[in-house]
């Protein structure tokens, strides 16, 4: 029985050994994944955000623009 507890162990640590390129292949592609979705849904509310603040600055720049006009005319 002894020989199976040391067996144990050292098979444990090959199939270790033998899966772990996998599991960092797996990993490394999850966390391609997930950067670039989290980086689409940054850039897709960046996107919207901006253009919620161009349109209020070109509001903004109509009603200046009309303004001077009103107090120049």
């Amino acid at each position: 029985m002894d020989s199976n507890d040391e067996k144990n162990p050292d098979l444990r640590e090959r199939l270790r050994a033998m899966a772990q390129p996998l599991v960092d292949s797996v990993d490394s592609r999850l966390r391609r994944q997930v950067d670039e979705r989290v980086d689409e849904r940054v850039d897709a509310t960046l996107t919207t955000r901006l253009a919620v603040l161009e349109r209020a600055i070109a509001d903004l720049d109509r009603s200046v623009k009309e303004l001077q006009a009103r107090l120049d005319g």
